[in-house]
């Protein structure tokens, strides 16, 4: 089978992460996967014409809204992962929503990575129930083998005499939903009490004047630092050497970097939603932190 599938591939975000993964999984089945970026697309009938000319006999997308109104001329049959922000934050849009239910309607299959996911979109749109299907994400970590963690540290700002320093490591495009800045006032003041504390916010600028509230905002705090966008296998071997990896999103379908982290064996610390409660376990896997008193990370004591 000849697949076209559509994904956000234009910052390193956790999608693109997923549809490569994906898409190389398919390969390895022995099917043709195609690989498209969807900013490259403006209008679904640009999307139909590629199919028509490179003979494509399914499509396969990432995204509700992003991706599967770039489907609604398609004439091959097409499934929709869901994203998670078109779940959590897209349904509140009600033009958003209508092209949702079309995009629903028209689709073959569905695939929601957690049981909240699906469940809040059979809330929404009971008739599509059947066409949900409940599949976990997974992922594959090869941290780079040659990573040295004390340049990091430099490069990053930190130059610390003390050999036992916690590094909390936050991964995460530069955008609102993912809340970057939700416990900057908690770690300035832990690290003021505690010198040997550290928070690194790492990741691309998917939103420029976010961007820029993000910047000034760890500008003018104690131990926070912000750290521009690294390959993949240098981002997981700074989440290896970490002493831990936070999660401060409003909403996530099912955060790859916390699978990630598990994955390498890393504490997570991750905001307490319904896409992080699916695959993190207070207190077992990880602890969940509840707002909003930004205080209360203060309150721990950073012991390994």
């Amino acid at each position: 089978m000849k697949l076209l599938f559509l994904a956000p591939l234009s910052l390193p975000t956790g999608n693109r992460t997923t549809a490569q993964r994906i898409s190389k999984y398919i390969q390895s089945s022995g099917h043709e996967c195609i690989l498209n970026d969807i900013a490259e697309f403006k209008s679904s009938s640009q999307v139909s014409d590629l199919i028509n000319e490179q003979k494509f006999e399914a499509v396969m997308t990432i995204h509700l809204y992003k991706g599967g109104r770039l489907l609604l001329d398609s004439n091959v049959p097409y499934g929709v992962i869901f994203g998670g922000t078109d779940i959590n934050e897209d349904l509140q849009d009600e033009k958003k929503c209508e092209v949702m239910e079309t995009v629903l309607q028209k689709s073959r299959f569905l695939v929601a990575f957690t049981d909240q996911l699906k469940k809040t979109a059979e809330v929404h749109w009971p008739f599509a129930s059947s066409k949900i299907r409940v599949q976990p994400q997974a992922v594959v970590t090869k941290p780079c083998t040659n990573f040295n963690w004390n340049e990091f540290l430099q490069d990053s700002g930190i130059h610390c005499k003390n050999i036992d320093t916690y590094i909390f490591l936050l991964v995460c495009g530069l955008r609102r939903v993912k809340d970057p800045l939700f416990l900057v006032d908690a770690f300035s003041v832990w690290h003021k009490k505690d010198p040997r504390v550290y928070l690194i916010i790492i990741g691309p600028e998917v939103d420029a004047a976010f961007t820029q509230q993000v910047k000034a905002k760890v500008k003018s705090a104690s131990g926070v630092y912000l750290v521009s966008e690294k390959p993949q296998e240098e981002l997981q071997a700074a989440m290896r050497d970490s002493f831990a990896v936070v999660n401060s999103s409003i909403s996530e379908g099912m955060s790859s970097t916390i699978l990630e982290a598990m994955d390498l064996n890393v504490p997570v610390l991750a905001r307490n939603i319904s896409g992080n409660r699916a695959i993190v376990k207070h207190e077992h896997t990880g602890l969940l932190f509840f707002d909003p008193p930004l205080s209360s990370l203060a309150g721990l004591h950073a012991t390994p």
